[in-house]
């Protein structure tokens, strides 16, 4: 299919088969030989009759048959076509589409949140009996479903180390389903390698799934490094803008056909159309967005650095970073929007002061926004988890995390001098 034919108008039931999978996901191989800019703004593009240059919304709870005979077709698989938006929908599945093509993946299925594609991928997977290993550093809901939700449907959950290959080899050399991490953590920005981990996996027979939302596709592909399934939160840098929630799981086809999709279809973690909507235009500047991001990100790591009123500085694109060798080999150009860093005087009411004294940057436990946003880990995202278990994981009380916005830098370097001063 040519991307001229892609923008001709598709007879109903040709749109898509009655799961969600559609004939455009496979025919958005069309678009495999554009490059990621071209794919964000053209992939998975259907246009209705009107010829509307824009994405068109279908704000549809469910579509109607030309013929008693044609719904029976299309609930057998029989012919192609939207039957009801939990199942799938053309503005969803455009999202999808689009999505896949920039991450280098078969097929792509949109969740509610960044939380419901996580708890889909493990989900729609696992039963009674099985083994997960995980890397300890995880976004605290994560933690959670691992470590309270599998145990309680007989799932062993082992937590690893993510940065030790060799606790990840003990840990795997018994048979595994299921392997689980981020990479970089949140918030510590720990990486694990991708590649090396997914060797050991598929050696005990696991899966890996990979939460690549601080990375985004744009520094890092998990699948082309090993992983077989890659989650995110497009409530995050996707959407880029502090809009709306949604999440998306990425795969191969047999994995989405399979098993993640009759999963959804039936617990209904389906993305409103209308959030589709606003995350796929929210594609379409990624690669611009991100690269200020990054760019911004990097100059206010290295300037907290400089500065003697703070401690720690956490960031990967510093070039004495821990793991700047595995930084250069997973990820491509940069550290990343994220920073995490302690003051240098100690102690939650210290943070809470500079906290409190920032005008620009606002507190708040989302990251990826147009906004700069900063958290105090320990108090927010990772409360839940115990002092002994959050100091394993390096989240100290004086450990706050920013995502570096799209303001001009300069303002906020003085924001953030001003509130250290405080």
């Amino acid at each position: 299919m040519s991307a001229r034919e892609q923008d001709l108008p598709r007879p109903e039931g040709a749109a898509a088969k009655p799961g969600g999978a559609s004939g455009a996901a496979r025919g958005a191989v069309s678009g495999a030989g554009w490059r990621p800019a071209t794919r964000l703004v053209r992939g998975g593009l259907r246009r209705s009759e009107f010829g509307e240059t824009a994405e068109a919304l279908f704000l549809t709870s469910g579509f109607r048959y030309d013929s008693a005979e044609a719904a029976e077709a299309r609930f057998k698989g029989e012919a192609e076509g939207f039957v009801y938006s939990r199942f799938g929908n053309p503005t969803v599945r455009t999202f999808e589409e689009r999505l896949a093509l920039l991450e280098g993946a078969e097929d792509a299925r949109a969740t509610a949140s960044g939380m419901a594609a996580v708890n889909a991928a493990l989900m729609c997977q696992l039963k009674a009996g099985d083994r997960v290993v995980a890397a300890r550093a995880l976004f605290g809901s994560c933690r959670y479903i691992i470590e309270e939700i599998l145990p309680r449907f007989g799932v062993t959950a082992v937590l690893v180390d993510g940065t030790d290959l060799d606790q990840w080899r003990d840990a795997l050399a018994e048979p595994t389903n299921l392997v689980f991490f981020e990479t970089p953590a949140n918030p510590t920005l720990d990486l694990v390698d991708i590649a090396a981990v997914c060797d050991l996996a598929h050696a005990a027979g696991a899966r890996v799934v990979v939460d690549n939302v601080f990375a985004t596709p744009i520094l890092q592909r998990p699948l082309e490094l090993g992983a077989d399934i890659t989650v995110y939160s497009a409530t995050k840098h996707i959407d880029g803008q502090g809009r709306c929630l949604g999440g998306a799981v990425l795969g191969d086809h047999a994995f989405i056909n399979d098993l993640l999709t009759p999963y959804m279809r039936h617990t209904g973690p389906s993305m409103s159309p209308f959030n589709a909507w606003v995350l796929q235009k929210g594609l379409e500047t990624l690669p611009l967005r991100f690269r200020q991001h990054c760019e911004s990100g990097h100059r206010v790591a290295h300037w907290l650095r400089a500065d003697p009123r703070v401690g720690r500085v956490i960031y990967p694109g510093f070039a004495d970073f821990p793991q700047a060798e595995l930084v250069g080999r997973q990820m491509s150009g940069s550290g990343g929007p994220i920073v995490s860093f302690e003051l240098a005087e100690e102690g939650k009411a210290r943070v809470f002061r500079f906290l409190n004294g920032l005008r620009l940057v606002d507190i708040s436990n989302n990251l990826g926004d147009s906004k700069s946003l900063i958290t105090h880990p320990a108090t927010t995202t990772h409360q839940r988890l115990p002092p002994q278990e959050r100091a394993l994981m390096g989240i100290s009380d004086g450990l706050v995390r920013l995502s570096v916005g799209l303001e001009d830098v300069e303002d906020l370097l003085e924001d953030l001098d001003r509130a250290l001063a405080a």
